[in-house]
């Protein structure tokens, strides 16, 4: 009997998030915003401010300013910044947080606060290195008489053969060099690089010579590198500040077993001094000078900046007039409120005035009907989800009379009620069931004041 097991594919299926809809901003060349693009339905004037503090941000001329996203809840606050960072791309660092997560038993809130704005600048270093690449053609490690005693053999050195279009070359390297290829898992025909100067040997892929090699696991096949074996190659890294005061503030302990302990026994978290950020700054500063590195000013969004409080908004007032500081974007859906950590200032947004007079704020407002129907039926899309078109009618109508985020949360149970019912698409049937298990709030708030009024 010849045993056949399954294999599966290597797809990974993806999980659908509340903005997975979100591409971008769906802007044309010209600036202006398409009714509905990218993902995006609606709030063009917004869409098309945010462009605008997208092109100031490549253009490097944004760096120390804010930006308010104003406007109720489910307006699109949070999808609009993230869809200013799809515009931005994977290059320019972009961290998001809530007003909340500064409050922390561990470190200051300045400290947390610090801590994100560190993550949001990145540092793009370009440096020269010498490398060896090319695809490997031989892989023998000469072995020779254990030096201490005994039967077993060590690993003298390596000969590796390296091939690439300009010719081939043999090289012996050190055994340290053979650990490296091995973690890697580097064999005959794959392609290599191994820095000269430390030894650092990546593994880039399979040559795609062997491309019609039929190989069970998912493999990357990259063609031979061009030019010589032995060659010189700018290699560009890109790390954040934060990177750098992590790498700086944790010390090197020894292997002996007190400095492991030592590690072991350390809190969680530790404060990153003022200083050693300072001294940071002035290598930084240096190697921007030096033309080694660029800085690259990232995005911050901070959503519900409300639930700051007064020692947070000055410490970011300071934060923003820093040399080396990222665009922050915040989001509040409050109107006029008192603001966190005073008794009698009320102020708009919950923001202090002296903080409102250096932001652009930008107004999200509430969407129409016919938008409400269009995200609804996007959102059905991408979840892949079929529905009738009177279905569709009713979903929207409770986007409209109750929200917007009420109304997309019916879908997916709807669906479920449908495939239970042997149905393809979500009918109204299955729309008006799902009300009935899922309340929204108003009604949910009118059962409890009843309930209230009747044990009175």
């Amino acid at each position: 009997m010849v045993q056949i097991s399954e294999v599966k594919g290597n797809t990974r299926e993806n999980r659908t998030a509340a903005h997975t809809h979100i591409k971008g901003l769906g802007l044309r060349s010209d600036g202006y915003a398409e009714t509905t693009g990218a993902g995006f339905v609606g709030q063009i004037a917004a869409r098309e401010a945010c462009g605008v503090v997208v092109d100031l941000i490549k253009s490097k001329k944004m760096s120390g300013r804010a930006v308010l996203l104003a406007g109720g809840p489910g307006t699109g606050k949070t999808a609009l910044a993230l869809a200013v960072s799809h515009e931005l791309g994977t290059k320019v660092p972009f961290c998001p947080i809530v007003g909340s997560e500064i409050y922390s038993t561990e470190v200051k809130k300045t400290e947390a606060l610090m801590e994100n704005f560190r993550r949001a600048i990145g540092l793009r270093v370009r440096e020269t290195k010498e490398v060896y690449e090319g695809e490997v053609t031989e892989l023998t490690p000469e072995e020779a008489e254990n030096p201490l005693g005994g039967y077993g053999k060590t690993i003298s050195h390596l000969l590796i053969g390296l091939k690439s279009y300009r010719g081939t070359k043999k090289l012996r390297l050190d055994p340290s060099i053979y650990e490296a290829i091995q973690k890697e898992r580097v064999t005959v025909g794959d392609v290599i690089y191994i820095e000269a100067n430390t030894g650092a040997c990546k593994r880039v892929g399979r040559s795609d010579a062997y491309a019609t090699e039929f190989d069970l696991e998912a493999e990357e096949y990259v063609p031979i590198p061009k030019g010589d074996v032995h060659k010189k190659k700018e290699i560009v890294q890109d790390v954040t500040l934060h990177d750098l005061d992590i790498a700086n503030a944790r010390p090197q302990g020894g292997q002996d077993i007190m400095s492991m302990m030592g590690q072991l026994m350390k809190p969680k978290k530790t404060e990153i001094t003022d200083k050693l950020r300072q001294e940071i700054n002035k290598v930084v500063n240096r190697y921007i000078d030096q033309n080694i590195a660029e800085l690259v000013p990232g995005v911050l969004f901070i959503d519900e900046v409300h639930m700051l409080d007064i020692e947070c908004f000055t410490y970011l007032n300071r934060a923003l007039e820093s040399t080396i500081s990222p665009i922050v974007i915040l989001a509040s859906n409050r109107g006029r409120c008192t603001i966190r950590g005073t008794e009698d200032i009320i102020a708009a947004h919950g923001i202090p005035p002296d903080l409102l007079a250096r932001i652009l704020i930008i107004p999200t407002v509430a969407y129409t009907a016919d938008e409400v129907k269009t995200i609804v039926r996007v959102r059905a899309k991408t979840e892949g989800l079929a529905i009738t078109e009177p279905a569709l009618e009713k979903i929207s109508e409770h986007g409209v009379k109750v929200s917007l985020r009420y109304a997309l949360q019916l879908l997916t149970p709807a669906s479920i009620l449908a495939r239970v019912g042997g149905k393809k698409e979500i009918d109204v049937d299955e729309v008006g069931e799902c009300e009935d298990l899922f309340i929204d709030a108003r009604r949910s708030a009118r059962i409890v004041d009843e309930g209230d009024n009747f044990i009175s």
